[in-house]
């Protein structure tokens, strides 16, 4: 008997839209989906209306189910593996099965779509060329400054996935360890409440306290060498467009430019002022 198809489906990480049509057909196709989360994965079946058996699959259960899946793999059985949300294997449990799919012969097919580090990267503006992915960072702070002290002098940008609670820690530890070294704060991509901060860790730390936050986070750190640089002119068009385009006053529209920019907040106020004054 031929083996069945185990197929690594992405799905949205927050707008499902973003759902692609093949991996909607593919759902719909196997004869079974093994899931992070039957409940999550649930929801996202019946939104678009897909009725198929499903069996769960995270990591503390991955040895006994893997087992139990490869073996309906053996047996002809399609099988598509999920996360909750973007592409499994990436920073989820998922990579054991595909391995042991490999070494028994079945297909793997990937059913590429949404992964929230590299939505995160396409739009950090900082160099793609070659970058890490670092997953999530130890959750206690010793541990969390080793791993950090050992990536300082990393010449590729470096991905981390973080919490919301971990983040000013983790951008604290960045700063003592790294230095004045450019990041990007990437928050709840494509969700209603998408955010990105970019700049240098003082300014994002300064444009973070206090505040609440909420969601998936990607937080992106440039390079050892990289350090990026905001011309004038950039910062003339911001303020242009919080100043006269949106209303904003003076206080409020210095204080988007730093938060976007990471430009220092008396550069910023000089050239608001200047544009005030010219008008």
């Amino acid at each position: 008997m031929k083996s069945g198809t185990l197929y690594i489906v992405a799905t949205p990480i927050g707008n499902l839209e973003d759902m692609t049509l093949r991996a909607v057909r593919i759902l719909r196709e196997v004869d079974i989906i093994a899931a992070e989360d039957t409940r999550h994965t649930r929801k996202l079946l019946t939104h678009f209306g897909i009725s198929k058996p499903l069996t769960s699959y995270f990591d503390h259960n991955k040895t006994l189910k893997g087992v139990l899946i490869l073996e309906k793999l053996k047996d002809g059985n399609s099988v598509a593996l999920v996360s909750d949300a973007g592409t499994p294997c990436i920073s989820d449990p998922g990579y054991q099965l595909v391995r042991d799919a490999v070494a028994a012969g079945v297909t793997v097919v990937p059913i590429p779509g949404a992964c929230a580090a590299v939505a995160a990267l396409s739009v950090s503006g900082l160099p793609t060329d070659s970058f890490a992915f670092e997953g999530f960072l130890p959750n206690k702070g010793g541990k969390r400054r080793e791993k950090l002290a050992l990536l300082k002098d990393e010449k590729r940008l470096l991905i981390f996935y973080e919490s919301p609670t971990r983040l000013m820690a983790t951008l604290t530890d960045i700063g003592a360890i790294f230095g004045d070294r450019d990041v990007v704060v990437a928050r709840e991509i494509t969700k209603v409440y998408e955010e990105l901060l970019r700049g240098r860790v003082p300014a994002i730390l300064d444009a973070l306290q206090g505040r609440q936050l909420k969601g998936e986070i990607v937080l992106l750190v440039a390079p050892s060498a990289e350090i990026l640089t905001v011309s004038d002119d950039s910062v003339t068009e911001l303020l242009q467009l919080y100043l006269f385009s949106e209303g904003l006053t003076v206080k409020d529209a210095v204080r988007k430019v730093v938060q976007e920019t990471g430009v220092p907040k008396g550069r910023v106020y000089d050239q608001a002022l200047q544009l005030k004054g010219d008008k």
